[in-house]
């Protein structure tokens, strides 16, 4: 069995102020910064091969968690929102009327225009899983919120046209067990992070 972890990038300036971020490459906030460093890897991941985004938010995650060189693979980038990018929510609503609907109408073909959809996020997924099971080693990849979203999607069956069976927390490590030919499954969602203080 191989396991595969996802862990989101800490907050930037455009997650605090509801900004579509997608591709554009924004560094971590002083809040992220802090948060990052409030995380605490699980005893189990210490042994698995870290792989980042290679967008700055996702490489200083990766720095602050685990330290040294981190390698990177184009493949973990996060879901591409084209014209929507730097776009606030209220801007998109106004746009759209309400973004739920417009997504869930579409599920996992809703995309930006110009930009990416989740089942196209899935389809550039698929060689770096089956690679990662290929190799049966067991990996942490420090990504984004769209490409956890797609693996989660392909994982339990969900088309996105309606809500998760399961709402992904933030401040956690979500585990995937990936079949010989790539096909993730849930294997642990919500590890937390975020040590709870001694009593």
């Amino acid at each position: 069995m191989t396991i595969l972890a996802l862990v989101r990038h800490g907050l930037t300036s455009w997650n605090e102020n509801r900004l579509v971020q997608g591709r554009s490459d924004i560094p971590l906030s002083d809040n992220g910064r802090m948060q990052v460093d409030n995380w605490h890897v699980p005893d189990k991941l210490k042994d698995f091969l870290i792989v980042s985004s290679p967008l700055v938010r996702a490489k200083e995650t990766a720095t602050i968690l685990f330290g040294g060189n981190i390698s990177t693979d184009d493949r973990l980038v996060e879901m591409d929102w084209s014209e929507w990018e730097g776009k606030s929510l209220n801007e998109l609503r106004a746009e759209l009327g309400n973004l739920m609907e417009a997504w869930e109408a579409k599920g996992l073909d809703f995309r930006a225009p110009g930009g990416e959809s989740p089942r196209e996020v899935q389809k550039r997924l698929s060689p770096f899983m089956l690679e990662r099971a290929k190799t049966r080693e067991n990996t942490v990849a420090v990504c984004h919120k769209g490409v956890i979203r797609a693996v989660y999607a392909l994982a339990v069956n969900w088309d996105m046209t309606n809500k998760p069976p399961q709402k992904l927390k933030d401040d956690c490590i979500h585990l995937f067990k990936l079949a010989e030919n790539g096909t993730p499954s849930v294997h642990q969602l919500d590890l937390p992070m975020v040590q709870e203080p001694q009593s």
